[in-house]
């Protein structure tokens, strides 16, 4: 069994915190100055643009809709397209050691999805690796309940000497990433279906925070 230091310390403020506390960890993991870490926290309401939408011509005014929302507006430490974090989901950064991270992109993620669906199908949900059509930030590695809604998304970057690999699981609070998606992908011109947004709550009600916060310890 290998062993994964575990960080579990949030930085909610300001907004741009949570996420610079991930990159520094991923490049203190590549420079050898930190082990393989799993860092594991509830962040503050934000949304989390891509490199993509930096670029949309709406981009300013998706940021402007994510404000009068109540969530704030930072840049994505991994790829993919605007994804929403809120107190009732929980955000995760697998920063990992590798030489060559470039070659193990496919593995990694393979790897991660597969942890988080044994995570949350020991919850009792019946969860599947797959893009659900029409999901929000869009990814083959998604992980969905029964096939019809998006409960975690996970996104990935590489650096010389390490990769990260991250996302967020949906616990509860579904609606609030409906209500702000709607305004911030109708200004990026993005299409997707609102009814795909689901949470590990709407699957097994009464399901706590600790409890999914522990099954996924648990699977890594």
């Amino acid at each position: 069994m290998r062993r994964i230091q575990v960080l579990r310390a949030g930085f909610p403020e300001p907004e741009e915190m949570d996420t610079a506390v991930s990159h520094a960890v991923l490049r203190l993991v590549a420079q050898g100055e930190l082990p393989e870490t799993l860092r594991l926290h509830r962040p503050a309401a934000v949304v989390a643009f891509g490199p993509r939408d930096r670029v949309a011509p709406g981009f300013d005014r998706a940021a402007a809709a994510a404000r009068a929302h109540g969530f704030g507006a930072i840049e994505r430490l991994a790829g993919g397209r605007a994804a929403v974090f809120h107190p009732g989901t929980l955000a995760f950064s697998w920063a990992v050691p590798d030489p060559s991270p470039r070659e193990g992109i496919r593995p990694r993620f393979d790897e991660v999805a597969a942890i988080l669906a044994e995570a949350i199908r020991s919850l009792g949900v019946d969860a599947r690796v797959g893009e659900v059509p029409g999901e929000y930030c869009p990814g083959e590695h998604s992980i969905n309940a029964r096939g019809r809604t998006k409960l975690a998304g996970v996104g990935q970057r590489v650096l010389a000497g390490a990769a990260h690999v991250g996302g967020v699981v949906v616990v509860e609070g579904s609606d609030r990433i409906r209500d702000v998606l709607l305004p911030v992908y109708e200004a990026l011109d993005l299409e997707w279906d609102p009814a795909t947004v689901g949470s590990v709550n709407d699957e097994v009600p009464g399901t706590t925070m600790e409890q999914v916060e522990r099954a996924i310890l648990e699977a890594f």
